[in-house]
């Protein structure tokens, strides 16, 4: 059975190793790297093949040899770009080439193969160290990942080795050890792959930094139990039991968690400094949040010693602070039910999560900050409102001016030239003078109505007089279709309504009429309801027709009209058409 799972332990070794390799071929990235996985996954299973087959024992153990101790170093020192050029590459080349061959060669001999794994470790740990000392960001990446997986088999291996020691005679301890090093070893060419395809799918530096804190933190809490136990045995102690063991065990691992705590701090400490308190991080962030998101956002930078964040809302970014980073984490802003935004922070380098202290720091800003969010987002409301206010009263005066200069101007104009006219001619020319004068009322006429059109246009009389039902049901009593058939109008409304506004009085008039009359000018429709309603301080407006219509309506002049006047008095508007006929919607705030 042990025998059995070594070789499917190599046997997944040699494909993932050979899987890696096609990938960074296919990437067109570390291709030397990646043929030489290649080869190593093939002389791996080739070695497989001959001892399945019972073949020479000689060749299995020179396709092995070859296989783990000449392609898989030359391709780890060949990775992420083949170089050797350089006095410290060519050194670690040749030296690794020659350690290897001579493995291959002394195949049998058991000093050589120690000897030269020694050689081959050495080399290998000071020449992946140097370039990652001196290689740029595009090559560090990728060599950390490999630095990661080497080092977690490298750690797994040295330890199962030391736990086998004075195993069993038999050798099923041995080759338990192996599988399982051969399964922790088809990590490296994944980890290889990732490092040049996606180096950035998390910050490996956290990687490295949660890996020497828990790699300390074993060698540490191995160390100590060890010693007790050989204390004990030297000490002339009889033999433990199993259950003695257990308990010493057990006394050690409370020592676990805090070392790693004391550990990450340490690491921390020589990363970023002096960590703020929370509570005083907290203290100064709440002190300093204002209705400015920036300073916000720069204020919990300062206190947390984040290298980056933001404030989004509606998918668009509102404020940031600092360099953006490649690891971020999102917190939603809420404000009771509503979500008002998300807080994007960046994570420092070497983590790969926030800490609890950071987390309980932004979990207590969080609501200032959706209040700061809302703030900004009522003032920018509120200053669209006033803008849009502002054009509109723009608009109307515009209105105005256009229609008295344009339309009253002339024709008053024209009653002050006839006037002048008919007591020119009132001494000498009776009937001229009569002429004048009828020409004169006739001008007056036309005046008095364009400035009751004018009247109505800034506010319909019949608002006043009649109240707003009164005044639609006057307006829907001469509606006709565009080919001059009357259409059938019911209104439903209660018998009062609550006291409007005078704008919001306008606005759902002008609505309904532009409604009315759209149906009239353009829906084939014989009927029309309108429904007339206020409930939880609103006015509800609907005008239903029975037109059918399979094409959407397009947006136009009386659709944005109706929707303006709405937005003005805080109101909406929604009109849709379908198959059984339109409908017009509006809520207005009473």
């Amino acid at each position: 059975m042990t025998g059995w799972f070594l070789g499917a332990s190599i046997a997944a070794l040699a494909v993932s190793t050979g899987a890696s390799g096609l990938v960074l071929l296919w990437a067109r990235r570390a291709s030397v790297a990646g043929a030489l996985l290649v080869v190593v996954a093939l002389t791996g299973l080739a070695a497989l093949v001959v001892h399945a087959q019972d073949g020479p024992y000689d060749l299995e153990w020179a396709l092995a040899m070859a296989s783990t101790m000449l392609a898989l170093p030359v391709a780890v020192a060949a990775f992420p770009r083949w170089s050797w050029r350089g006095p410290v590459d060519f050194v670690a080349l040749t030296t690794l080439v020659a350690a290897g061959a001579i493995v291959v060669a002394m195949s049998h001999e058991s000093h050589a193969l120690d000897a030269m794994s020694l050689v081959i470790g050495s080399v290998l740990i000071v020449h992946v160290w140097w370039r990652l000392e001196t290689s740029d960001d595009s090559a560090r990446a990728p060599l950390q990942w490999l630095a990661v997986a080497a080092g977690s088999v490298a750690l797994v291996s040295g330890l199962l080795l030391f736990a086998a020691d004075g195993a069993a005679a038999d050798g099923t301890g041995s080759s338990a050890t192996g599988a399982v090093v051969a399964l922790m070893s088809a990590t490296i060419g994944p980890a290889m792959a990732i490092g040049v395809v996606r180096p950035d799918v998390v910050d490996v530096r956290g990687l490295i930094v949660w890996g020497v804190v828990v790699c300390v933190a074993i060698i540490a809490y191995v160390s100590v139990f060890a010693g007790l136990v050989s204390l004990l045995d030297w000490s002339g102690a009889p033999d433990l039991s199993p259950g003695a063991l257990g308990l010493i065990g057990a006394v050690c691992a409370l020592g676990f968690h805090p070392l790693v705590v004391m550990l990450r701090g340490i690491v921390d400490q020589m990363l970023f400094g002096d960590r703020p308190d929370p509570l005083q991080a907290a203290t100064r962030v709440v002190d300093r949040i204002g209705d400015d998101p920036v300073l916000a956002l720069r204020a919990i930078r300062e206190a947390l010693v984040l290298p980056y964040a933001c404030l989004r809302a509606e998918g668009q970014t509102l404020a940031t602070s600092g360099t953006e980073v490649t690891h971020t984490r999102t917190l939603p802003l809420q404000l009771g039910e509503d979500a008002v935004g998300e807080m994007v922070v960046g994570l420092r380098a070497g983590e790969l999560m926030l800490s609890p202290g950071d987390e309980n720091v932004l979990r207590i800003v969080a609501p200032l900050l959706a209040q700061t969010l809302r703030a900004t987002a009522l003032a920018r409301d509120l200053q669209e409102s006033r803008g849009a206010a502002i054009a509109a009263i723009e608009d109307e005066r515009r209105r105005l001016r256009r229609d008295l200069h344009d339309g009253l101007g002339p024709t008053l104009s024209g009653v002050a030239f006839s006037a002048d006219a008919a007591r020119n001619h009132l001494a000498n020319d009776v009937a001229a003078a009569d002429a004048l004068l009828a020409r004169l009322r006739d001008d007056t006429t036309q005046a008095i109505g364009e400035v009751r059109r004018l009247v109505e246009g800034l506010r319909p009389a019949t608002l006043d007089e009649l109240g707003l039902v009164g005044a639609v049901r006057q307006h829907a009593a001469n509606l006709h279709a565009a080919e001059g058939r009357a259409l059938q109008v019911t209104i439903d409304s209660p018998e009062s309504l609550p006291a409007l506004s005078a704008a919001a009085e306008v606005a759902a008039y002008r609505i309904v009429v532009e409604s009315l009359t759209n149906v009239a000018r353009h829906a084939a429709a014989t009927t029309v309801h309108v429904s007339i309603s206020s409930h939880d301080g609103e006015l509800h407006l609907s005008v239903r027709d029975d037109g059918p219509s399979t094409t959407k309506w397009k947006q136009g002049v009386g659709l944005s009209s109706m929707r303006e006047r709405a937005e003005q008095v805080g109101g909406s508007v929604t009109a849709s058409a379908r198959h059984d006929g339109g409908r017009v919607d509006a809520v207005i705030p009473i």
